[in-house]
């Protein structure tokens, strides 16, 4: 849409003009969402970055406050901890997330509280000989 206004022609016209001129060009054709109706979401409430949220969720991202990432983090550690195939292994794991740990304990960014401590790694060690043991003897 290169062309400028002509003087004299409300502007309602000419864009309803260079709306059905792309249309029968067929500029709209291959749109994502084509023929579709437009998705309200389950919040009708005005939202001035819902379009951020929906990409966001479309492509699988998510933006978590620090101190959540790190809760999920150590999760996830704790869970990979227990199905990693050696001792050696579950310790380096334990001892990684635990230098995250203490460095978000005795440097809090802004947000809500971290609410977790370091993992006793012995403990850990223990519970993941015993699930070892317990799934080689089932």
């Amino acid at each position: 849409m290169t062309e400028r206004k002509p003087p004299g022609v409300p502007f309602d016209s000419w864009i309803d003009k260079q709306i059905r001129d792309a249309q029968l060009r067929g500029e709209f054709d291959q749109l994502p969402g084509a023929g579709k109706p437009l998705d309200a979401g389950a919040d009708t409430s005005y939202d001035e970055l819902w379009w951020i949220r929906r990409k966001m969720a479309r492509e699988g991202l998510s933006v978590l406050p620090p101190t959540l990432a790190l809760r999920k983090e150590a999760e996830d550690a704790l869970m990979a901890a227990y199905a990693a195939p050696s001792e050696r292994i579950v310790r380096k794991i334990i001892t990684d997330v635990n230098v995250k740990l203490r460095d978000m304990m005795f440097k809090p960014p802004p947000g809500p509280p971290l609410g977790m401590k370091p993992y006793d790694v012995e403990a850990v060690v223990r519970e993941w000989r015993e699930r070892r043991a317990a799934t080689e003897n089932s």
